[in-house]
């Protein structure tokens, strides 16, 4: 109430030295000081533009107050500094809002953080709105951090190799090349804004300094130092000859955990059988030319084993199920991950709702996806989920393998390469081109017999496609 009756004195002309010096000896001066010096500064912090307008209206409270005031003086200089250090921290700020910065976007509700793996541009380059500036790379994904304004890269506050978390700011960008000429080193920054600050914030900032280079009166120290403490870090092999020293990416290590725990989680078993390829072979040779020409891309053989896969799922239930704590969670719905490897790491997307795609759908979705995940740009949601997972070796020319269950995955299907080997067919002795497929699975949640039926259900559909029409 107090002070809202001083601001419609001055508001109104009057004198409000004279009514703060009746209040002062109607004895209310304690009460009047903490409440005055809490709402100043509320309102000194609030608008620091406006701190010329209080510092005189502080000047005339002062100036006719005959009893000591030194804890109004304190509380005034401490807010007079308060809206110095306001302005002073933004050195890089124009009052048109030229200079942009650019931030870490958010990058997904497991990811709390990555690092900073290179700069696409240079500083002085121009860029366009949501053009990449930078990489991050995540134990999942890598994500660009595109440029939020059309301009000018004025500076990077970040370095390659720095862990930076959502809403990190590491560039900082000008709308207009006037704004990246006016930039200097931070040095000359502090001396300009020093240089700009009015005359009573320069007896502050002297006094300041007084204070600071005032003697301090330190304790003697003792002549005893504990020892120092040496971190304890996991013992490294000494250096040899030519032998070099790189760290993991987040992506190796993220798979490496991930591989580890499923060995350490699982109970896994993997069975074999040999599949005959011929009649899927010469499908893709009699309808290459006409699939491409009516769905504009080539006829593999994963898009073939992906059926055979998901009517294998779908004779046995249970090898798309997954153990949950004390229960079974059966999933009615077939996504099919597919492994991809990479040079950063193994990915593995997800064909989402396979078992209602054809051949074609498959061949497609597969081709974006791996095009995604040669060039890094794939998101979080292309590889979360998953029931089941196909992991194809045989590009790579591997014979045999076991492979490892992708979590919360409880099975995975191994493809080999495809060698000719002697088959007796009819009686006779003939040369075949046979591939091995593999199948690692949960033995806590599927038994030998579901296992054998679903990989032998591979067999029987890879080696005669027409099943998949007939369901038989």
């Amino acid at each position: 109430m107090m002070l809202g009756v001083i601001r419609r004195r001055v508001s109104c002309g009057g004198s409000s030295a004279s009514f703060l010096g009746q209040s002062l000896r109607a004895g209310r001066f304690v009460l009047f000081t903490s409440r005055f010096s809490s709402i100043v500064e509320k309102k000194i912090l609030l608008q620091p533009r406006g701190i010329g307008h209080v510092r005189d209206f502080c000047h005339l409270i002062l100036s006719s107050c005959a009893v000591s005031l030194r804890p109004t003086r304190e509380v005034v200089a401490g807010i007079q500094r308060e809206a110095t250090m306001q302005i002073w921290s933004r050195p890089f700020s124009s009052d048109n809002g030229d200079l942009i910065d650019a931030v870490v976007p958010f990058m997904g509700e497991s990811i709390t953080d990555g690092t900073l793996a290179k700069f696409l541009k240079n500083p002085g380059d121009k860029v366009e709105v949501d053009e990449p500036i930078a990489q991050i790379e995540t134990d999942k994904v890598t994500i660009d951090v595109a440029s939020p304004e059309a301009g000018v890269i004025q500076k990077f506050v970040a370095k390659e190799g720095d862990t930076v978390e959502p809403g990190t700011k590491i560039a900082v960008i000008s709308k207009s090349a006037e704004g990246v000429a006016q930039v200097a080193p931070s040095e000359k920054t502090s001396e300009k804004a020093a240089s700009s600050l009015s005359p009573p914030t320069e007896k502050i900032e002297k006094q300041k300094q007084k204070l600071e280079t005032a003697p301090v009166t330190e304790k003697p120290k003792s002549s005893f130092s504990p020892p120092p403490k040496h971190a304890a870090t996991e013992p490294q092999l000494p250096p040899k000859e030519r032998e070099r020293r790189v760290p993991m990416t987040r992506l190796r290590k993220r798979v490496a955990t991930r591989l580890k725990d499923s060995q350490n989680t699982f109970a896994m078993l993997t069975t074999f059988n040999e599949v005959d390829m011929t009649n899927l072979m010469k499908l893709r040779s009699d309808y290459k030319e006409a699939f491409v020409e009516k769905h504009g891309v080539k006829l593999g053989f994963m898009s073939g084993f992906v059926k055979a896969a998901v009517s294998g799922l779908q004779n046995q239930p249970i090898i798309n199920a997954v153990i949950d704590g004390d229960d079974i969670i059966y999933r009615d719905y077939i996504d099919i991950s597919i492994a991809v490897g990479t040079p950063k790491g193994l990915v593995v997307p997800v064909i989402r709702n396979a078992d209602k795609m054809n051949f074609a759908e498959i061949e497609k979705e597969i081709n974006t996806l791996a095009k995604k995940a040669n060039d890094g740009s794939l998101s979080i949601d292309e590889m979360a989920g998953g029931s089941f997972t196909i992991s194809n070796g045989g590009v790579y020319g591997s014979l045999l393998s076991t492979p490892i269950i992708n979590p919360p995955q409880s099975a995975i299907l191994g493809m080999h390469s495809i060698v000719t080997r002697p088959m007796v067919v009819g009686g006779n002795i003939v040369p075949r081109p046979v591939m091995y497929i593999a199948l690692t699975y949960d033995h806590r949640l599927i038994d030998g017999r579901e296992a054998v039926f679903f990989l032998r259900r591979i067999k029987d559909v890879v080696e005669d496609p027409r099943r998949l029409l007939l369901d038989v």
